[in-house]
């Protein structure tokens, strides 16, 4: 049976950002944002310690002066995690690699963010004359950027690992609806034979005793069997055309029962286009006769009626055959019908047989309603 192809493994690494998405998820607005607070916030609370020994105007611009130098290396930095976090991307690389190459692509980016710093400086401030300041400061923001890359890279992999088990998941729910497709085309297949030779069957008891009316019924059974067969092989079918069919089955059955079958269809107009699977009804009003009105002498009746209960589909084929004295609701149809509807709609759906009064048996069959047009009224 064809399906949806489903994902290989293979597949689902290639699922992984590229190292494009992987650079513009670190550098973007939002990031950049956060590290200007961060710089902002460091050296405010730096400031804040030479208040007292400062004029306002003199405690502002140094403000904007350390501001600027701690966003060159921030900035800084921020790219080369993107550079570092896109090439473990591209590459595949283990997790220990990855984490070794982004360390040192950020201790390669606080040295050359510690020159343009000095340069842009002009001259270096006398608290930074010496060399130990300038590793201080490189030695600093590695860690800082050792510990971005880490966080980065980290969550990216948790992502990418999350991304993998949906897929995982998503295959194995396209197996199992497979699988299911499959175990309902095989049980809809027993149906089909269970139906159509007994109906033959029929036809066959009919040419025997009234050649003229068995050929006439074999006539009408053609016509049904064209309106029938392509609705069996579908997987979809609607209420209208399912009293259509139980119509045209009840009508080949009048032909040979004669006075001994009467029956009355009756539904709500705006709920013929409601969907439902194929076959289902006939079933029930196939095993209405069998088990119910053939072993009477004197036949009976069968009323079919559908209705809506809130979001609930409710369709009633009623008989005044022999009830449950016959071996009624125990044959392959009944159970078959039991397992599509299990498989359609889960507990959604039910077929329950009770009792009728004053006898016979009452298959109450319920589904959801999931789409439901006005059209003409069926009577």
């Amino acid at each position: 049976m064809d399906g949806p192809p489903l994902p290989a493994p293979a597949a689902l690494c290639a699922q992984a950002l590229s190292a494009r998405a992987v650079f513009s998820r670190i550098v973007n607005l939002r990031t950049i944002a956060a590290v200007f607070y961060f710089c902002l916030v460091v050296v405010v609370g730096r400031m804040l310690l030479d208040l007292q020994y400062k004029a306002l105007d003199e405690w502002t611009f140094d403000i904007v002066r350390y501001l600027r130098q701690n966003l060159i290396s921030g900035l800084l930095l921020l790219v080369m995690i993107a550079v570092a976090d896109s090439i473990a991307a591209a590459r595949g690389l283990r997790r220990r690699s990855a984490l070794a190459l982004g360390v040192l692509l950020v201790a390669v980016g606080s040295a050359v963010a510690v020159v343009l710093r000095v340069w842009v400086y002009g001259t270096l401030p006398s608290i930074g004359s010496d060399s130990g300041y300038l590793a201080g400061v490189g030695l600093t923001w590695t860690l800082l950027g050792s510990l971005g890359y880490a966080l980065f890279y980290l969550t990216r992999e948790d992502e990418q690992q999350q991304r993998m088990l949906c897929d995982a998941e998503c295959a194995q729910q396209a197996l199992a609806a497979q699988m299911m497709q499959a175990r309902l085309s095989a049980l809809q297949a027993q149906i089909e034979p269970h139906f159509l030779f007994n109906t033959l069957a029929n036809v066959r008891r009919l040419y025997e005793t009234a050649p003229s009316r068995g050929r006439e019924m074999l006539s009408s059974l053609i016509g049904y069997l064209r309106a029938a067969l392509p609705s069996m092989r579908s997987n979809n079918s609607s209420l209208g055309r399912e009293l259509e069919l139980a119509r045209s089955f009840l009508t080949i059955l009048q032909m040979r029962m004669g006075d001994r079958l009467q029956f009355n269809i009756a539904a709500d107009a705006s709920l013929l286009d409601a969907p439902m699977p194929p076959m289902v009804l006939p079933t029930l009003v196939e095993n209405a006769i069998k088990h119910g009105l053939a072993p009477l002498p004197e036949g009976g009746r069968i009323d079919i009626r559908a209705h809506r209960t809130g979001e609930t589909l409710e369709i009633e084929v009623r008989d005044t055959g022999a009830g449950f004295t016959a071996a009624g609701g125990s044959g392959v149809g009944l159970a078959n019908t039991r397992s599509r509807l299990a498989g359609l709609y889960g507990p959604r759906a039910s077929l329950q047989l009770a009792a009728g009064s004053p006898r016979g048996v009452v298959a109450t069959l319920r589904l959801p309603i999931e789409a439901a047009l006005p059209v003409e009224a069926y009577a």
